[in-house]
């Protein structure tokens, strides 16, 4: 052994080839912490020391290669005054140059994922052999971050400045065939011949085969692009960019200045540029922000393993209810690996069941995602019925029956008598209290809620729902499952509306509100949107079903009759009793026609102005400002009530559920964050400005108190 630290090992392996191992002491993962990079410093150290190496490979001891850098020092990092951020940027950039400036050929074997600080170290190495398996990628730009160890510098001399710019800029992953197509990786091979492959490699430099200081002397020296060539690769980029990346995500742009900014410059004057810009993106709200939000992540993941011990595995699934939803449920965990029974009472929900699963399916298969046979594997993964025959093998049973109480009461005391004794039940209301539905059942902790949001496949959030006696190993199977299928699971406390919903509907309160004085509604779709939203709320409204939608407000106001009773007829009510629906009919606060490739496309209806003036005062403009105060001071606070009632337990959760369950703008890190970010003070101060608009305006006694204090929701 030639050197021996926490994070890297450095052995000899033959011919005076040393290999570099890569395998963080205590966990599962590599990731580049600070003190792993000083470990690497140590290890380079070690090899410039011993003359008798005359190459090196880059290994990891670990499954993955390496994630990336320890995300969770990144806001104690990014905290830090300009001139230490970047000092300290340029200290790894340093260290991972000595690796580059070894005077023998280096190679990396990729065997697992390599992103962000992970693959910019492979960047670094003479050359890269990458297992068939393993994916690389730049995703910092998903942080609000450009790459800033060296990956706008070494990535566009190795693979040119166009394809650098769709890698850093989209930031997704890619898998070997296509690294290797690009010149981002020298070979692909089988996972079990890496390591002597990269050997081979590292032994074809040093017979002479291959030259690898023309490799070194590559990344080193400004890139090969003609002055013409270069301005029509940047100044096309840009725009081009700038119109995927959206107003609100100033990164993938700033990539893109940054490559053109160092494009004729060599490598340590490239890197100073990059660091500066790196600098200047890791300050910005954006930022802060995403990486929050994937600190929230990790630390719903981190509960959900905690529970684990507690869970049952599911090997078997079953769905009540084949409609669309079902469709959708049964899809979802048989693509996962699931086997899932999908019953109805019914042919006709079951071929509506199964043809949601086949067109999903198809559409899978027409975008070359999976083969024919992986759509046979999947469909035979749901056994469809019009019995309970079977039931005593599923793990759990998800209820997705019509959402009233009376029915799903019924349908679910029929299949506990079916269900084997450590059998979990689960409902996929919306709505309806959990609590309610268990005094039907023998054993109601045996049950629970698991709210899908639709559609199942695209949207991330489970709400699981813990009823009055619901316990804890039901819980945790159910976290566990929904885990399995893919999903993001959020552990909420029973009340009305759970917390996603209960959060959405103040919000539009505050938008039939704005209408009924006389606000146009297109007008606040584009200020919303504009605000970040992926659509307004008279666009959400249709989607989400006039019908669904005044159902569900109704169950709100029940709930909350001091806050969500409405005390006019608003323009829900008017859309609900025109059957104007929505998209399901084709009209609702807009009108919906086909485009080419058959999907529904929004046009302007003005027979709604007709419909709405019955209900609406006298048409008003009313400036952006207010009405995103109208509109968010509603949402706000009620998250704010949810969190200080224990429905849900922490801010991080409570941000995570609405980013991912209703589309909050994930640059503003969720209601809490966003609180925080422009101050509880000033946040009361503008609510009470509104406080005439009624008790959804007014903030709650705790909140007064942690504005006076000066406190935050994310210490």
């Amino acid at each position: 052994m030639i050197y021996e630290g926490n994070a890297f090992k450095v052995k000899r392996l033959e011919d005076g080839i040393a290999e570099f191992q890569f395998d963080l002491d205590g966990e599962s993962v590599n990731k580049f912490s600070q003190a792993a990079v000083e470990d690497l410093s140590r290890a380079i150290d070690a090899v410039e020391a011993d003359s008798r190496i005359k190459g090196a490979v880059l290994t990891s001891g670990k499954e993955a290669f390496v994630v990336g850098a320890d995300i969770t020092e990144f806001l104690t990092m990014f905290g830090q005054p300009d001139d230490v951020l970047r000092d300290g940027i340029l200290k790894v950039n340093e260290i991972f140059s000595r690796f580059e400036d070894l005077p023998m050929p280096t190679v990396t074997a990729i065997n697992g994922l390599a992103l962000g600080g992970g693959f910019e170290i492979c960047l670094c190495a003479d050359y890269r052999v990458m297992s068939s398996t393993a994916k690389v990628g730049l995703p910092e730009v998903k942080l609000g971050i450009y790459p800033g160890w060296g990956g706008t510098v070494r990535l566009p001399r190795l693979i040119g400045a166009d394809n650098a710019i769709e890698w850093i800029c989209t930031g997704k992953e890619h898998k070997a065939d296509d690294a290797l197509k690009v010149g981002a990786v020298d070979a692909v091979i089988a996972p079990e011949k890496l390591l002597d492959a990269a050997v081979t490699l590292v032994k074809k430099c040093l017979s002479g085969e291959l030259d690898f200081n023309a490799r070194k002397s590559e990344k080193k020296e400004k890139l090969k692009l003609a002055n013409m060539e270069a301005m029509m690769v940047f100044e096309t980029a840009k725009p081009f960019v700038a119109s995927k990346a959206g107003p609100h995500y100033p990164a993938p742009v700033e990539a893109v200045k940054t490559i053109q900014k160092h494009a004729y410059m060599g490598r340590e004057k490239a890197l100073e540029v990059e660091a500066k810009g790196f600098v200047k993106m890791a300050k910005t709200p954006v930022t802060e922000s995403l990486v929050g939000l994937f600190l929230n992540d990790q630390l719903l993941k981190k509960k959900a393993k905690a529970m684990a011990p507690l869970s049952t595995e599911t090997q078997k699934a079953a769905v009540l209810g084949a409609g669309i939803m079902g469709g959708g449920i049964a899809y979802q965990s048989a693509y996962k690996g699931t086997p899932v029974l999908m019953k109805d009472i019914n042919q006709s929900g079951i071929d509506l069941g199964l043809g949601e699963a086949q067109k999903l399916l198809g559409k899978q298969v027409d975008r070359g995602r999976i083969d024919s046979n992986r759509m046979g594997e999947v469909l035979n993964s749901i056994t469809p019925t019009l019995s309970y025959g079977d039931f005593k093998t599923a793990d759990v049973v998800v209820e997705a029956v019509v959402e009233n109480l009376k029915v799903k009461q019924s349908v679910l005391a029929e299949t506990e008598s079916h269900l084997n004794d450590g059998a979990v039940l689960a409902s996929n209301t919306s709505t309806i209290s959990i609590t309610k539905i268990a005094t039907a059942l023998k054993s109601p902790e045996k049950f629970c809620g698991m709210h899908f949001f639709n559609p199942v496949h695209r949207m991330p959030l489970v709400e699981v729902i813990r009823g009055e006696k619901t316990n804890d190993a039901t819980i945790a199977t159910v976290v566990h499952y929904a885990r399995k299928m893919g999903k993001t699971p959020v552990v909420v406390n029973d009340c009305p509306g759970f917390l996603v919903n209960r959060v959405l509907f103040p919000y539009f309160g505050g938008f039939a509100k704005l209408v009924k004085d006389g606000a146009d509604f297109q007008q606040i779709d584009k200020v919303m949107e504009k605000f970040g939203w992926p659509m307004g709320p008279a666009y959400l409204l249709d989607v989400v079903g006039m019908d669904t939608a005044h159902h569900a407000e109704a169950v709100m106001a029940e709930g909350y009759p001091e806050r969500m009773q409405k005390t006019f007829t608003s323009a829900v009510d008017v859309m609900f009793e025109q059957k104007r629906f929505g998209q399901k009919t084709d009209k609702g606060f807009y009108q919906y026609v086909l485009d080419k490739k058959g999907k529904q496309k929004k046009q302007v209806d003005e027979a709604v102005y007709n419909l709405l003036s019955s209900v609406s005062d006298e048409r008003n403009v009313f400036e952006d400002d207010e009405i995103v105060a109208r509109m968010m001071i509603p949402l706000c606070l009620e998250t704010v009530r949810a969190l200080e009632e224990g429905i849900v337990d922490s801010a991080a959760e409570a941000d995570m559920a609405l980013v991912m369950g209703i589309g909050f703008p994930p640059f503003h890190g969720g209601a809490l964050k966003y609180l925080d970010r422009m101050g509880l003070a000033a946040f009361v101060t503008l609510a009470d400005k509104y406080a005439h608009l009624g008790p959804l305006y007014q903030p709650t006694d705790k909140l007064r108190e942690m504005a006076q204090k000066g406190e935050v929701f994310y210490q």
